[in-house]
């Protein structure tokens, strides 16, 4: 990391991963090239869950080579009066493995569904009858995770190197 004065521990970055609202999600297809799109996600230990159709460009370069980059970003804030703005943001590397067991697929999507739509959790066990057959999900295996953020505290001073208030 560049800038070693807005780095994070390895908590906050988890808790900026767990509280996103989405992240984004990098691959690469066979021949080198790059593709990034955003994902729902929710985390369970050291693993990252993640859904999708069961084919798509996502899928194909996962199938390929799961080696993955993500980045969510937490809190965001344009300071006032300056050319800058307040974040928090998580960085992983991981491997991405494609979940194939009914059992842990219907977890990683209870888990993704507590986490992002709490409120319709009465319709779980009916969607899932549904659409399991035809919904895919991935685990990332975090290898390494990095957090760092911008913020100014009451006084307008960046809180530098994981300075909390």
């Amino acid at each position: 990391m560049r800038r070693k004065d807005r780095e994070m521990d390895r908590d906050f970055a988890l808790g900026v991963l767990d509280r996103c609202e989405y992240a984004v999600l990098a691959t690469s297809d066979g021949e080198g090239r790059p593709y990034c799109i955003p994902v729902t996600i929710v985390r369970r230990d050291e693993v990252i869950y993640i859904h999708s159709a069961l084919e798509g460009q996502k899928v194909h370069n996962l199938r390929g080579n799961g080696n993955v980059c993500l980045t969510a970003v937490g809190d965001t804030k344009i300071a006032k009066d300056q050319f800058t703005t307040e974040f928090e943001s998580a960085v992983v590397f991981g491997t991405a493995e494609e979940v194939t067991e009914d059992g842990e697929k219907i977890e990683a999507l209870r888990l993704l569904c507590l986490r992002h739509v709490p409120t319709n959790m009465h319709r779980f066990d009916e969607a899932v009858r549904a659409s399991l057959h035809r919904t895919g999900v991935w685990k990332i295996h975090m290898d390494t995770v990095t957090g760092k953020r911008k913020k100014f505290d009451k006084d307008g001073v960046e809180m530098k190197f994981g300075r909390m208030e």
